[in-house]
């Protein structure tokens, strides 16, 4: 499923129906998962039926379908290339850089004029 084309709502509702296929397929009824998740049964009613519940609460009931491992799939930890990894020399980025253009504006605001007219 593509869901890049989708709204939040609509993904929320597939996540929902992912969850309660995987709650059926397991044959577990709602109050025992939400008992094993930690969570409330309105909770996980919640988030079968298309809801927004906090991040803690779906990383408690993916752990109790014993589905955690999904995560890795949902977002992949990335890979730094080699190239950049050689000019960190060997360090993690701690922060995203401006782009260009952003810093040639700070600059202006700044008071440093970077175009000058030709003598």
């Amino acid at each position: 499923m593509n869901f890049a084309g989708l709204t939040d709502h609509r993904i929320l509702e597939e996540l929902g129906l992912r969850i309660a296929r995987q709650r059926l397929n397991a044959n577990v009824k709602q109050a025992e998962l939400a008992y094993e998740a930690g969570v409330s049964r309105k909770t996980l009613s919640n988030l079968e039926n298309g809801h927004s519940v906090q991040l803690e609460s779906l990383i408690r009931i993916l752990r109790a379908l014993n589905q955690l491992d999904q995560l890795g799939l949902l977002l992949p930890s990335p890979e730094i290339s080699p190239i950049a990894l050689a000019e960190l020399k060997g360090k993690q980025r701690q922060r995203a850089s401006a782009p260009a253009v952003l810093e040639a504006e700070k600059q202006q605001k700044d008071g440093e004029d970077t175009w000058h007219w030709p003598a």
